[in-house]
């Protein structure tokens, strides 16, 4: 029954409206200095000797972190991913040892670069594990995707740089984990894409935001929508990786060239480089008088370590400065 004429109608229900981007740029600023107190250097509590021993020496974990030895490659720390039976698909055990790794050194101030690497010849990560996902109820995957989601955001914040070496296919959840590292080296035979749609599904794990932020909207749209594949140097030349090179007999040839550039970051200010990707990271997120101030209050933070004072000293005293991340 219409109602009378002059008579209130009942209002419809308010639609939530997105932040302004000027008003998620001023809560981004206030809730920044917490973000940038955690990352100051101290020295760290944690004895990576005894954690990653213990962690290398379990048998059937599929995810262990080694330190390097020697010299150039002091402060690299290598994850490796190990679930053969099933090529590295991100199950649920899967999933729960690698957040707890990555938890398990977040805050150790020695690590300088970190190293995504797949113990398995021809594989990074294939992707969701699509046969446990099947016994899943509707409110178990919600749960896990969840999950995932966070796995990625953890390895998207974390303090020191990251690298993902696609040695081999990186499909799905695959290339997910590798977008959510700062850099991507590629074999040029290796095989990537955001295959979902042809699988029912879209993806779940921040695809949809990392990568139009890589390669751009337009790009990203027809890559998901078509759930095309691509190989390492079609990936190179969008801009989806930093390098490719070509596969060597091991099957190892992006890791190496990973090494390579993570020995290109090791000698530099380790607290510096910490600074710049959070600048660089929540900058993004905002308008660029926004991002300025963000840098701004990097910079402040750096003004006072060690690090700066050692690289004037080492500059004035023309020799390689030493830096220990204070």
């Amino acid at each position: 029954m219409a109602a009378p004429r002059g008579s209130p109608r009942a209002a419809a229900p308010a639609r939530p409206r997105p932040a302004p981007s000027h008003v998620a740029a001023a809560a981004m600023l206030r809730t920044l200095p917490r973000v940038l107190r955690s990352l100051v250097p101290r020295r760290p509590g944690w004895s990576p000797a005894r954690g990653w021993a213990s962690r290398d020496a379990a048998l059937g974990a599929e995810i262990q972190v080694g330190a390097l030895r020697g010299d150039r490659d002091a402060g690299i720390i290598e994850i490796l991913m190990n679930r053969p039976q099933a090529r590295n698909a991100l199950g649920k055990v899967f999933v729960s040892e690698l957040s707890d790794a990555l938890e398990e050194i977040r805050l150790d101030r020695s690590i300088r670069v970190v190293v995504f690497k797949s113990c398995i010849k021809g594989v990074f990560c294939a992707g969701a594990d699509l046969k446990e996902r099947e016994q899943m109820s509707e409110a178990e995957v919600a749960a896990f995707v969840h999950k995932l989601r966070s796995l990625m955001s953890q390895i998207a914040s974390f303090p020191a740089p990251t690298i993902a070496a696609i040695d081999g296919f990186a499909l799905g959840g695959g290339l997910e984990l590798a977008l959510a590292c700062d850099l991507r080296v590629a074999a040029s035979s290796a095989i990537m894409g955001l295959i979902e749609t042809s699988r029912g599904l879209l993806p779940g794990a921040g695809g949809t935001q990392r990568l139009p932020r890589c390669v751009g909207v337009s790009l990203a749209k027809e890559l998901i929508f078509t759930g095309r594949r691509i190989n390492g140097e079609e990936a190179k030349s969008i801009g989806l990786v930093n390098h490719a090179v070509p596969q060597n007999q091991e099957g190892t040839a992006a890791y190496h060239r990973a090494l390579e550039l993570a020995r290109e970051i090791v000698p530099q200010a380790p607290f510096a480089v910490r600074m710049g990707k959070v600048a660089i990271d929540k900058g993004m997120e905002v308008d660029i008088t926004s991002g300025m101030a963000i840098e701004g209050m990097c910079y402040a933070q750096n003004i006072p370590t060690r690090d700066r004072l050692e690289g004037m000293a080492a500059f004035r005293e023309k020799r390689p400065p030493r830096f220990v991340g204070e």
